[in-house]
């Protein structure tokens, strides 16, 4: 049938921690303990990449890159990586319990797709590690994906590297990539939902892209909302995004479009 079978979530920004804050405070503080000062939004721009891979394309950010050449004398090194690397494992290891309440509506609406039939996959940044933290904490607050896969499992080829994707559909029996939709709220997420050749949508309230706490978004007027949300939107379409979501609330609706677009076989955007 003609359908979509499979729905492959991200974690922190999407299903849980609303503005994926535990791990950008954790690389600000790891970067300032070793001299050198970086913004909200550099830390948070190679978001959803593999931890070890955000801190490398971190250091190789123009004016990061310049000021470790001017602090240090010399360029950045893998040894410089892997130390930045064995700061930021444990002080993330140390918050990420506190950072694994779902999302409001995320619950209701897997329960909804899971009613529909689909099946809930899930794909992220996080190490194996992170995620024993992460997964039993959030199924004790109601969500849980019916499988889950880190880049550990993938030789470290997290996104946007399409191999989670596939190892979902896999375990999942999902037939086609064009029956498959992935959701995520960070610019790695869309590239490596579009690698696995699969739909690929940006979910904005709650996202890394737009950075802001569920507080600092509540506080906002109207007019300031939808200007943030047009322009967290127009960064996903612009890299690549199928879709796009206000919010997590949309996706059924969505799924519903999707399925009216799938044509013999094949992915046709509108």
């Amino acid at each position: 049938m003609n359908k979509v079978e499979g729905i492959i979530l991200d974690w922190a920004g999407t299903t849980v921690d609303f503005g994926c804050f535990a791990p950008v405070n954790v690389f600000i503080d790891i970067f300032k303990n070793a001299g050198i000062e970086v913004t909200m939004e550099e830390a948070r721009a190679p978001m959803g990449m593999l931890k070890i891979d955000h801190i490398r394309e971190m250091l190789s950010m123009p004016r990061i890159s310049k000021l470790w050449i001017e602090k240090y004398e010399r360029p950045f090194n893998e040894q410089d990586v892997n130390i930045l690397y064995a700061n930021f494992e444990p002080a993330l290891m140390a918050s990420l319990s506190d950072y694994a309440d779902p999302i409001p509506g995320v619950i209701e609406v897997v329960q909804e797709l899971r009613n529909k039939g689909l099946k809930i996959g899930s794909t992220t940044g996080y190490t194996n590690k992170m995620m024993d933290v992460v997964v039993p904490n959030a199924e004790i607050k109601g969500y849980y994906p019916d499988f889950y896969i880190t880049p550990d499992e993938t030789n470290s080829f997290g996104r946007p590297y399409p191999y989670m994707i596939y190892r979902n559909m896999e375990a999942l029996k999902l037939t086609a990539p064009w029956k498959v939709v992935k959701v995520g709220d960070t610019i790695s997420d869309i590239k490596e939902g579009i690698n696995a050749g699969v739909w690929s949508v940006g979910v904005i309230i709650g996202s890394s892209e737009m950075g802001l706490s569920l507080e600092e978004f509540s506080s906002l007027t109207d007019s300031e909302k939808e200007a943030i949300i047009s322009k967290t939107e127009q960064s996903f379409r612009k890299n690549g995004a199928d879709f796009t979501i206000k919010s997590m609330s949309e996706l059924p609706m969505l799924i519903d479009k999707i399925n009216d677009l799938i044509v013999e076989g094949k992915k046709v955007t509108c």
